[in-house]
């Protein structure tokens, strides 16, 4: 029997380790010939795109140094597969190219639109008496997966964000003007991003003086209102806002929509910039972080690169256990020490779901975190990976290239 493993979604820091996770299992099990990786997700299974990956990842060090290097080596893809009424003819040319490889095991890394995927697919192999099982492995910065404690890759973003929010706060205050910072996090739907800065407070730092998530009530004359007083206080103010936060004209989300319907996202901190320009007037900047909170591995958490590694390897395990449209979940068991097991649940109670910011976490002003919120964040930023260096800068496995 052999094993196809496909990447899909948004990069992150920590997707390659649970690619590692999968290899590592299947090359020390007897019973699996060959680990197929899928080009550009699902999209190389149905156009038999596939790579046999022990030419690809050759040795241990190989291994190591890819588990440290973020994106998808794969290649990714957002492509949504139709329901099985609409077209079928896509589902066949993924049997078909599971046959021609005498593939037992698909498992698809991704997050809640990949797991439409695993939900859609495992049906159809079931309902055509198929013995290939697919298995969701999960992975997000957005940390919006439901049923599991957190995804992989949010803890590495998180750990990035945090570090990069504490830098501007250093170059915030070295001039003696009163200014204003607007940091822009990713986060359509859900705050967990920008939520985790306030992990700072653990470091003895005050800001971001004012955290606005999209599960919190939010109106542009509070907002003024809230600069207004934390201006009273502090001579440079941070504020953190998650990049789904809305106005009341809506008026930076563009039309736009992927092949899930998602919006594509653009400019509320430069919205917010301009809005405090116009009605306060003093110095103000906004700073989109955009893609580099998905992929900084020079800063990854170890802990989120060990947890991707070890669900990625217990995915293959589930899978020879004979399950199949299932996603791989963490259950936290305690905060101090942090334990985690690892569970799994059935692809619909993942797919096309999102997990929001408990409202708990949320102040009654809306607009920061409370502190109650510490003891769920910091243990998934903990511990520092070993980055190879050459000529000064990272170096990272390029083995698809």
């Amino acid at each position: 029997m052999n094993i196809a493993v496909a990447q899909s979604g948004g990069p992150t820091c920590a997707i390659n380790a649970s690619l590692v996770g999968v290899v590592k299992e299947c090359f020390k099990n007897t019973d699996i010939d060959a680990v197929f990786g899928s080009i550009n997700g699902i999209e190389g299974i149905i156009n038999d795109n596939l790579v046999d990956l022990k030419t690809v990842i050759k040795t241990n060090d190989d291994m190591e140094h890819l588990c440290l290097t973020p994106s998808t080596v794969l290649g990714s893809c957002r492509f949504k597969l139709p329901d099985e009424d609409k077209d079928i003819s896509l589902y066949k040319k993924i049997n078909d190219c599971f046959i021609k490889h005498r593939i037992g095991i698909f498992i698809y890394i991704g997050g809640n639109d990949s797991m439409d995927t695993v939900l859609k697919l495992s049906a159809y192999l079931k309902r055509t008496d198929s013995k290939v099982k697919v298995i969701g492995v999960p992975k997000t910065i957005d940390n919006d997966l439901p049923c599991t404690d957190h995804t992989p890759g949010f803890g590495s973003a998180a750990k990035y964000v945090a570090a990069t929010v504490q830098e501007i706060i250093r170059d915030s205050r070295v001039y003696s003007v009163q200014s204003v910072t607007i940091i822009e996090i990713m986060g359509r739907h859900a705050g967990w991003l920008a939520a985790s800065t306030c992990v700072l407070r653990s470091n003895g730092e005050t800001a971001p003086h004012l955290i606005y998530v999209p599960e919190a009530k939010f109106t542009t004359r509070k907002f003024l209102e809230d600069i207004r007083i934390a201006q009273a206080k502090y001579k440079a103010v941070i504020v953190v806002v998650s990049e789904g936060v809305e106005t009341e004209n809506d008026g930076y989300m563009t039309g736009v929509e992927d092949s899930f319907g998602h919006k594509y996202l653009s400019g509320i901190g430069k919205h917010l910039e301009n809005l405090v320009r116009d009605e306060i007037g003093c110095k103000v900047r906004s700073i989109e972080l955009n893609v580099m909170q998905r992929c900084s591995s020079h800063l990854a958490s170890k802990t989120d690169i060990d947890e991707a590694q070890l669900i990625g390897s217990e995915g293959v395990k589930a899978a020879l256990r004979g399950e199949s449209g299932k996603v791989l979940v963490f259950n936290r068991v305690s905060d101090m020490p942090y334990t985690v097991t690892i569970g799994s649940v059935d692809a619909d109670m993942v797919a096309n779901k999102e997990k929001l910011l408990p409202e708990k976490w949320i102040n009654a002003e809306q607009n920061n975190i409370k502190d109650s919120a510490l003891n769920y964040f910091l243990p998934l930023i903990q511990g520092e990976v070993n980055v190879k260096m050459r000529n000064g800068i990272p170096v990272h496995f390029q083995g698809m290239n």
